[in-house]
């Protein structure tokens, strides 16, 4: 293969056997190394040309140093302020003045008479706003908005005349000033000879220059098209076809050089493939089979499958040249300079900033950040110590704390973060403090994430003292991440070596005889035809700006010259219709399919291993035994029990490992904390009341004092937690409402007067020991009752659950089937019955109920175990023989948990 950059050297030599007076200019950076080599491989010695890229060019033309985004917005901000009587906050202004900022670039690179277009835009709105009948009304955004469009000409030629006087500018005002000066360029280098290789769609300016170059007569232009697209009316030779028809140098001279590659014979093959990740790991795959990656090209038309694409390649590539930049925003670092800002914002959010206090959840996400977690060696102390407490908002006192063994320099720069800061410049050398300590302990390539940002910061803490536009934390922050979304960090590589991934503009000129391209789907080439710019549409049409049909061409010819001189071609697309794409392949490839025969199509999906996920479980051995006796010793209770008969690998996680849940900030007050409130309420309530039958007037006096003891039982239960405001305060109001509704409920049994309700005992501790067959120690049962009480001579057994609880989980038609319905309650329920029997030794010629009071079913009032199938007669009454053949079922159940041959299994059929 015979690469376009050999073919034009050819050419040249032919003509010019000296390079002194010669200057070659072309379309990027990177096409200028490899036009350096092919001429080391052509001449054997001898001077290069002056190899420049465009922008280059244009700056020796124009005399104008190129200026970056961060300072011309600050610069263009002191001519907005300067201009504008009621400006924007820099916030405000920064969110509009980069779109400007991209329409004054187009304008000027193509020549625009501002005036005329900006008088143009005021003229349409003024047309829109006009009516007959003058019923037209103003809204003040609309005002703004037509004030903004009627004075974007004065912001233009204010900022315009700044950037000249300073010599500084954007790309456009540069190319606008390089067509003034150029005459003057031209008869300052009478003696120089240019080049111009491989160029495509030029802006007016670029036309201009061109042209005014090429008038010298010894200056040359060579683009790159094939016949295939030239002679046709495809959209790749769109803009070389105009060239040539429009151009006054094509009149006496022939357009070089029209290639006839595309039709040799190529492998294509385009592969589909279901999502992005898909794609990059079957790149990997393609490699992999490749035994050699010289002149081969990965181009990722989706240049945010960068990170995933550097994780996916094989092992054996050992040399890769990577062309576009890695987005900052992935950079690790970038995430804790997040979480500096979090800080603060949450602080300022949640009104905390004169106590100087920080969310607990942002304070943990900075100290457990890679780059601090390994700097701190109490981070995980001080975590466990939130919990415990419960603390919502950290104290500066808090951080000192957790500093006092730490290094002096770290514990300086991380104590200051949580410092109040006096101004946005102090707390920029506050970050800059902590990359200088952080830069220490790090690797080679973190070490350049921390230099970007260093530089970063650096070039904003000069800017903020010339301008001093940050006036608070949050605009500082806004306008880092505005930057942070568009900036990239640059790779350094050896250009000539290895693998080349690039974007697809970096393409460029250059050729090689393997090409993957991956993302090749409608909507990423071409890209989305949305425009981000204040000009529409039809307006550009007719100033001769270029619309997304431009953008489109341009895209097209990248893609067909990529495939011109290729021998093997795989384009790769996503299928799936999802949130990265449509699943359409690109209009591109559909093109390609239909100018060319040769092309093979494949699908591809990842391999689905059919994983049969084996049930946990565990063996018993001796050690298990001693702690299940130790745990007969002290005691099964109902809750142990239940969640053995649910999950039997959860109870042995639990009770012979005796693993605890992970204790975290109750920053929502839990479930659990919400029942425990309201038990804890309604013992103290009735505590006074043991023994004795309870009256109205007694309730009466619960209901006064049950709003105290709630918010009493919060403050315990739930330490440091704030219920005043949000979720808290509904649940409050709720763990309020279960008391008052219940209490409620009381008052009307006890207004009957023939209703006698006498308080037997609250949250009483019981406890049983019993004999199983087969074992040779006794096993304790003990539980904790929430309520007994005898209502009418009928002695209850009552539960509460802040629940919801429903009759029917209550029905207890056979015991053998207790398991297998999932009947928990019921057993739990049982179990407190038989515990109290056995206990007090009760007499069973008495009727005994058990059953629950659920707050959040209230209505159905007590709802007892029942034993009847029958809807109209229930059986509430619990006996002693019921109690027997429950307590044989539960036996059985016990004899399983010490049955060493029965291993602790997962059940199949697991819900949660």
């Amino acid at each position: 293969m015979q690469s376009f950059i050999s073919e034009t050297l050819d050419d040249i030599l032919q003509t010019t056997q000296t390079f002194e007076d010669v200057v070659f200019i072309l379309p990027s950076q990177r096409a200028k190394v490899f036009v350096k080599q092919e001429f080391k491989n052509k001449i054997s010695v001898g001077f290069l040309p002056e190899i420049l890229n465009i922008e280059q060019f244009i700056q020796q033309v124009s005399g104008v140093q190129k200026a970056d985004n961060i300072q011309l917005l600050f610069h263009f901000y002191s001519i907005y302020k300067s201009v504008e009587k009621n400006a924007d906050a820099f916030d405000v202004f920064s969110s509009w003045a980069l779109t400007v900022l991209q329409d004054f670039n187009e304008l000027d690179q193509h020549l625009v008479n501002t005036k005329d277009i900006f008088i143009y835009l005021r003229d349409i709105e003024r047309l829109r706003k006009w009516s007959v009948k003058g019923t037209f009304k103003e809204t003040d955004l609309i005002k703004d908005h037509y004030s903004f469009l009627e004075k974007l000409n004065v912001y233009y030629d204010a900022f315009y005349a700044f950037l000249v006087d300073k010599n500084i500018g954007y790309q456009g005002l540069m190319y606008r000033e390089a067509v003034k000066k150029i005459d003057h360029f031209l008869s300052q280098n009478r003696n120089k000879k240019f080049f111009f290789i491989g160029f495509n769609a030029l802006n007016k300016s670029e036309e201009k220059l061109f042209q005014k170059v090429l008038e010298l007569g010894n200056s040359e232009i060579y683009w790159d098209i094939d016949e295939a697209f030239f002679n046709s009316n495809h959209q790749a030779g769109k803009f070389i076809r105009k060239y040539k028809s429009e151009w006054k140098y094509f009149e006496k001279n022939q357009l070089k050089t029209i290639g006839n590659s595309f039709s040799n014979t190529k492998n294509i093959k385009v592969i589909g493939a279901a999502k992005n990740t898909t794609q990059i790991k079957y790149v990997g795959e393609i490699l992999e089979e490749m035994p050699s990656f010289a002149n081969t090209a990965l181009v990722l038309a989706d240049e945010t499958l960068l990170p995933i694409t550097l994780n996916s390649l094989p092992k054996a590539i050992n040399a890769i040249n990577i062309t576009m930049g890695y987005p900052l925003k992935d950079v690790p670092t970038t995430s804790l300079l997040f979480a500096i800002f979090q800080l603060y914002t949450s602080q300022e959010k949640l009104q905390k900033t004169t106590l100087n206090q920080f969310y607990y959840k942002d304070v943990i996400r900075f100290l457990k950040h890679q780059s601090i977690y390994k700097l701190l060696s109490s981070v995980d102390v001080f975590t466990t110590q939130i919990a415990k407490n419960n603390q919502t908002f950290i104290t500066e006192s808090d951080i000192e704390l957790l500093l006092k063994n730490e290094d002096g320099s770290i514990k300086n720069v991380i104590h200051n973060l949580f410092k109040p800061f006096i101004s946005v410049a102090d707390f920029i050398n506050q970050i800059l403090a902590l990359i200088d300590v952080l830069k220490v302990e790090v690797n080679t390539l973190e070490k350049e994430y921390l230099f970007r940002f260093y530089t970063a910061f650096t070039q904003l803490k000069t800017l903020q003292t010339e301008f001093e536009y940050f006036t608070d934390l949050k605009t500082l922050s806004q306008f880092f991440k505005q930057l942070i979304d568009s900036d990239s960090l640059s790779f350094q590589g050896e250009p000539l070596k290895g693998l080349q991934l690039m974007g697809m503009l970096e393409t460029r000129v250059l050729d090689f005889e393997n090409v993957i391209l991956t993302s090749a789907n409608e909507g990423v080439l071409p890209a989305s035809s949305q425009q981000n710019s204040f000009i529409p549409f039809d307006v550009k049409i007719e100033f001769g700006l270029p619309t997304y049909r431009e953008k489109d061409a341009i895209f097209s010819y990248h893609f067909f010259r990529l495939m011109q001189r290729a021998k093997n071609v795989y384009i790769l697309y996503n299928t799936e219709h999802d949130v990265f794409g449509s699943g359409e392949k690109s209009r591109f490839v559909t093109q390609l399919e239909m100018l060319r025969t040769d092309i093979v199509h494949k699908i591809v999906s990842p391999k689905v291993v059919a994983q049969h996920t084996a049930l946990k479980q565990v063996a018993k051995n001796n050690d298990v035994l001693e702690r299940l006796k130790e745990i007969a010793k002290s005691g099964f209770s109902p809750s142990s029990l239940t969640n053995y008969l649910y999950n039997p690998i959860a109870f042995y996680k639990q009770k012979i490992l005796k693993i605890k849940e992970f204790d975290d900030v109750e920053e929502t007050v839990a479930y659990n904390t919400l029942g425990t409130i309201v038990h804890e309420t309604l013992d103290e309530l009735y505590k006074p009341f043991v023994g004795k039958f309870l009256q109205e007037e007694n309730v009466e006096e619960m209901q006064k004092i049950a709003k105290d003891l709630i918010i009493k039982y919060f403050k315990i239960e739930f330490k440091n937690g704030d219920i005043s405001t949000g979720k808290n305060r509904l649940i409050f109001e709720v763990a309020n409402r279960f008391v008052a509704n219940f209490l409620t409920k009381e008052r009307l049994l006890l207004k009957d007067k023939n209703n006698q309700l006498k308080i037997v005992a609250t949250e009483e501790n019981l406890s049983a020991q019993i004999t199983v067959d087969g074992l040779d120690f006794l096993i304790k049962l003990h539980g904790n009752v929430d309520r007994v009480d005898e209502l009418n001579g009928e002695l209850r057994i009552i539960d509460y659950k802040s629940g919801m609880v429903k009759s029917p989980e209550l029905k207890v038609l056979d015991f053998n089937a207790l398991r297998e319905k999932e009947q928990y309650k019921a057993i739990q329920v049982l179990l407190y019955a038989f515990l109290y029997t056995k206990s007090k030794n009760f007499d069973f010629t008495k009727n005994l109920k058990g059953g629950i009071y659920s707050f959040k079913n209230l209505n159905e009032g007590f709802l007892s175990i029942n034993f009847s199938s029958s809807y109209k007669n229930p059986e509430t009454n619990i006996t002693q023989e019921r109690l027997e053949e429950f307590i044989a079922q539960l036996k059985e159940y016990l004899l399983e948990i010490y049955n060493m041959e029965q291993e602790f299994l997962e059940p199949a059929d697991l819900k949660y």
